[in-house]
């Protein structure tokens, strides 16, 4: 491990990318340190503490949403441009023939598609988030310029963010978004610790200890499933072509356990996000049977049991939704059956595309199962220990360990190509 570490800090080119990195997460905190104008911070804080989901958001945006700093939205936007788009996929067959079957290029012209998205829906989002704010008198009385050009900066620290995320992933390592993500709820985490441990007494020790030997269990389990494959043998015909023999090897096609990474927390965060800022921006109309089925939303939306209902669907839904996206059965059978593969016992063709899906959907269970009990640990965590502080558990947990397993691997990656040079 020391030798690796060495390796690391002792190449050029690998020690540049980390640097780079460090850079693009300095920059991030900074700005998530700069408050827009007319802030009301005792307002403020107080809302944060009064909401439990905007808290949660918080987190996700690394502490650049509780203080409403230029970039207050994050990546939400983008992640959110990015749904949009994979949705319609599954509408129009030209973006999916796009996204699949073009290659790099067609990918590339698929995220520019997500990054036009991108501006309007940071603007909306914008918006809502700031009325929304203003009528709770987190903002000051601001004139109608004023509040646009709060919507405009707010607009472009997200889209900065963006950038210097698709400039991690192209110039440093790892995943952009991703890491931005990590580095927001990494930050999160001294100031939760501190609370905690300030506003506990000595009798609520035996409670912390249990919520750490959690947590250890909970990242152990991430790991076993973030790793785990279901290996499916695949074998290549022997061919011979004039005195020469190809093929007959044996390999393996692995099939992740949790196929689709930490994307649909993600996406189930954006997508339960918009319901409650929409209708907290209706509430405001002056109106009265518009105000009362907006407050009944807003409790029933606000309702521990609903939202955990809610975000465990959603992650189930959307984890099975990002595998059918991104594994293509009737892709891979047609791909090996052109390469003279085969899975022994299985015939090429239609056969074969069925057996894969098979295998997918029950793997596909577990992971989408493990990934819903993780999204709703955290409400679990507050209802047995009854410490606020703490609840961001097991979705943290998971976003964290995942990205730091992936950039693990993209370092090693590196390391091999290094020492083959």
């Amino acid at each position: 491990m020391f030798d690796k570490i060495k390796l690391i800090f002792t190449d050029p080119d690998l020690r540049k990318k980390i640097i780079f990195v460090l850079l693009a997460l300095a920059l991030f905190r900074a700005g998530a340190a700069i408050p827009i104008p007319g802030v009301d911070q005792e307002r403020l804080a107080a809302f944060f503490g009064g909401n439990q989901f905007f808290g949660l958001l918080n987190v996700f945006s690394g502490g650049a949403l509780d203080n409403l700093s230029i970039m207050m939205l994050g990546v939400g936007p983008y992640i959110t441009a990015s749904i949009i788009m994979q949705l319609l996929t599954m509408i129009f067959p030209q973006l999916k023939e796009m996204y699949q079957e073009e290659g790099e290029a067609g990918r590339q012209k698929f995220n520019q598609y997500s990054r036009m998205v991108t501006v309007p829906l940071a603007v909306l989002q914008g918006f809502g988030l700031l009325t929304l704010l203003s009528r709770q008198g987190v903002l000051g009385d601001l004139s109608l310029f004023e509040h646009v050009t709060n919507i405009i900066i707010v607009t472009a620290g997200s889209i900065l963010l963006m950038w210097i995320g698709e400039l991690i992933s192209e110039y440093g390592i790892g995943n952009g978004v991703s890491i931005l993500i990590f580095a927001g709820i990494i930050a999160g985490v001294p100031q939760a610790l501190g609370q905690t441990i300030f506003a506990s007494d000595i009798y609520q020790l035996p409670i912390i200890l249990g919520f750490a030997l959690a947590a250890v269990l909970t990242v152990a389990a991430v790991v076993i499933i973030t790793e785990g494959q279901r290996p499916v043998p695949v074998s290549y015909a022997r061919r011979v072509r004039g005195s020469r023999i190809y093929g007959g090897t044996s390999t393996y096609l692995p099939l992740r356990v949790n196929q689709a990474g930490v994307i649909p927390i993600i996406f189930a965060l954006s997508i339960l996000l918009f319901p409650q800022m929409i209708v907290s921006f209706i509430a405001g109309i002056n109106n009265d049977i518009i105000r009362t089925i907006s407050t009944t939303l807003l409790n029933f939306f606000n309702n521990p049991w609903v939202y955990a209902v809610l975000y465990f669907v959603l992650v189930f839904l959307f984890t099975y939704f990002y595998t059918a996206v991104t594994f293509d059965p009737d892709a891979i059978s047609s791909n090996l059956q052109k390469s003279g593969a085969f899975i022994p016992g299985i015939r090429p063709g239609r056969p074969t595309s069925e057996f894969l899906y098979k295998i997918l959907n029950r793997i596909t269970l577990i992971g989408a199962s493990f990934l819903g009990i993780i999204a709703v640990l955290p409400l679990a965590m507050r209802a047995i220990t009854g410490l606020v502080t703490l609840t961001i558990g097991g979705t943290a947990l998971l976003i964290v360990v995942s990205v730091v397993l992936e950039t693990i691997k993209q370092i090693e990656a590196q390391m091999v190509m290094r020492s083959y040079d």
